[in-house]
């Protein structure tokens, strides 16, 4: 079986005076542009107040990917209406950088009750002049908490868009799974597929599953660092490789590529969670978030 292996972990930090200053920083989307690092990153108020949003959006950029500054003006806020889809917080950014250079950008917006989360698109020209445009995949009856987009294009140049959401009743009271949908061309609307890929009754993916980034290095099947976790929410970052038409499932690591270290207070969160990579001098640059609060980066290693 092929084995991905952590050759660098580092830490990722953010310059002071950024729009979110002394928050939990998660879900880190760093692309490559111009010979720089972008990023949209997730900003979470500590501690986390009843009227506090859930998520701010900040963009930012690096020249080595790891010393990142922000612009002053946040990309993504909530909505101002009670009624806004978004009105409780802004989470999740996934960007797709297309032909022009423009952004699409998907996130999660959690409505102002903090009960529901939905699939928002966002475009703009610049990261400072995103528009929202319209909620892209919300939950079927039973379900929720449509989060943590992941697209991909196939060969055939159709898409695929994984994303996490909460499982109905049957399937476990209170689980995340991993959804997927096609659509023919971004900006269609999504139709939902069968799940990729269940959780593992004897295994550290056993309750738990949350989409993570994908990517693909020459010679290897593309490959999604996905983040699964136990009944106590006990979250670690493994790996599943798909056929290139993402129609079938061709391996998938027994164990967790990062485990995370023991949190130094253990009221804290044990998590460590994937948000994107880069391949980069032949090595995967993996994002993640540790305890929901701390950025970095793992360089990790293809063996065949």
């Amino acid at each position: 079986m092929p084995t991905y292996a952590v050759e660098a972990l580092d830490t990722v930090t953010i310059a002071a005076g950024s729009p979110i200053d002394g928050m939990d920083l998660m879900s880190p989307f760093v692309w490559a542009e111009n010979g720089r690092y972008r990023m949209l990153v997730r900003g979470v108020p500590d501690p986390l107040g009843p009227t506090d949003p859930t998520g701010l959006i900040a963009s930012g950029w690096s020249d080595d990917g790891l010393a990142f500054t922000l612009d002053p003006q946040l990309a993504i806020r909530p909505g101002t209406d009670p009624a806004d889809a978004d009105g409780g917080g802004c989470e999740d950014p996934t960007v797709l950088v297309q032909p022009d250079g423009s952004y699409v950008v998907y996130y999660t917006g959690v409505d102002a009750a903090r009960s529901q989360g939905v699939m928002i698109a966002a475009t703009g020209t610049s990261l400072d002049d995103l528009v929202k445009r319209r909620v892209v995949l919300a939950a079927p009856e039973g379900e929720g908490n449509i989060k943590e987009a992941t697209i991909v294009q196939t060969p055939a140049g159709d898409w695929r868009l994984f994303y996490e959401y909460a499982a109905a009743e049957e399937r476990g009271i209170g689980a995340s799974r991993i959804g997927v949908a096609r659509a023919d061309a971004i900006g269609d609307s999504w139709q939902s597929l069968a799940d990729p890929f269940p959780v593992r009754t004897e295994s550290w993916d056993n309750w738990h599953l949350s989409t993570g980034p994908i990517c693909q290095l020459p010679g290897a099947d593309p490959v999604m660092f996905y983040n699964g976790a136990t009944l106590d929410a006990r979250w670690r970052i493994g790996w599943v490789s798909f056929s290139p038409d993402f129609g079938s499932i061709t391996g998938r690591g027994l164990e967790p590529v990062i485990l995370p270290p023991p949190p130094d207070d253990r009221s804290k969160t044990d998590i460590a969670f994937a948000a994107s990579t880069i391949v980069e001098d032949g090595l995967i640059s993996l994002y993640f978030s540790l305890e929901d609060r701390v950025l970095r980066r793992a360089r990790i290693r293809y063996y065949a």
